[in-house]
């Protein structure tokens, strides 16, 4: 096999591909790490008109195959990472009085971002009502209760963008780009609002772990689970993905840009692979005053509820400050064809 930069060899033949359909003309050869599954390329609709305005406008996007991890990386998976190579998490370091003018240097210290429910009706415009910076917390702290089937098996949180990336290099894999993600997402649908149609709960049947009830103080609970839940537990979409849509958020290697450049690509062809690499003045420019760019995440997660952020959705999109970790996003890996 290949080796990565941390040395280990990435195994080209393993053979221990789990259940489920591997979609598509696929490569002569069996998926290249455990639990990865084939994307066939193709040409989708990304984005959607009927949401949010920075999911449009709705265009044509190609992307070539690859290999994606079926499931988000779970605690087991970034504890055998942390074991392996002694990384340590940005919510783990110390924190540089000069990157957060302004701020207490006493107050600095390493944490990150968990969600408490309000007792009742907050203002929606003000996420210091259900977000609260909370030192020492980090991806090894359980913020789900042992019950629901081992913490383990759930979506790694509290990793920040660069976390996601030590990560991704260690495997042998990369981050996908904010379309190689929609893609996956959609397992096929084209056009429809969600990975798994265009209802939300199927004949009443939870499809994804989100949010039911009055965000942020009301939840229903109707999915079973208050928190993250273990990955896999619901169905898998189209291309045999699974929490393509709520419980984790997941970074993509693409920059946050409110609107699409479209501009760049001339009308006559369907942008292939495309990929947002800001250069820095240009990143400057588009985040005055911030200290920290800010990369896509996709997918949702289990803190998305209709009233507030319907964004369980191939086609939604959110910003986040690469520096952040909170108790809601994830990643998940892939390997190009």
């Amino acid at each position: 096999g290949s080796m990565n930069r941390y040395g280990n060899e990435v195994s080209q033949t393993q053979s221990d591909v789990d259940e489920g359909p591997n979609v598509g003309e696929r490569p002569q050869r069996s998926a290249p790490a455990k639990h990865m599954v084939w994307i066939p390329g193709g040409e989708f609709l990304m984005g959607s008109s009927d949401f949010y305005p920075e999911e449009q406008p709705v265009r044509r996007v190609a992307v070539d195959g690859f290999w994606m991890d079926r499931y988000p990386v779970t605690v087991a998976d970034f504890r055998r990472f942390v074991k392996a190579t002694g990384y340590v998490t940005v919510a783990e370091r110390p924190l540089d009085p000069a990157d957060y003018p302004g701020a207490d240097p006493a107050a600095l210290v390493p944490g990150s971002l968990v969600f408490r429910k309000p007792p009742g009706p907050v203002d929606l415009r003000d996420v210091s009502n259900w977000w609260f910076y909370e030192p020492g917390v980090t991806w090894r702290q359980a913020s789900v209760p042992a019950a629901n089937g081992g913490f383990n098996r759930h979506p790694v949180t509290h990793v920040a963008y660069e976390d996601a990336e030590a990560y991704a290099h260690w495997a042998g894999k990369e981050l996908p780009t904010e379309a190689e993600w929609e893609f996956a997402a959609r397992g096929g649908l084209e056009g429809a609002n969600f990975a798994w149609g265009n209802e939300y709960a199927p004949e009443g049947k939870m499809m994804a772990n989100t949010w039911q009830g009055q965000f942020p103080w009301q939840n229903l609970n109707l999915d079973g689970y208050e928190g993250t839940s273990p990955v896999g537990s619901f169905p898998p979409n189209g291309y045999g993905l699974y929490d393509m849509g709520g419980n984790v958020w997941q970074w993509t290697s693409d920059y946050y840009t409110a609107s699409f450049p479209l501009e760049e690509s001339p009308h006559c062809c369907v942008p292939r692979n495309p990929a947002v690499t800001l250069p820095d003045e240009r990143l400057k420019a588009m985040y005055p005053g911030e200290t920290y760019p800010r990369k896509v995440i996709k997918g949702g997660s289990h803190l998305c509820a209709p009233n507030y952020c319907l964004r369980y959705r191939p086609a939604a999109r959110q910003g986040e400050t690469v520096d952040t970790s909170t108790a809601h996003i994830g990643f998940r890996c892939l390997i190009r064809g």
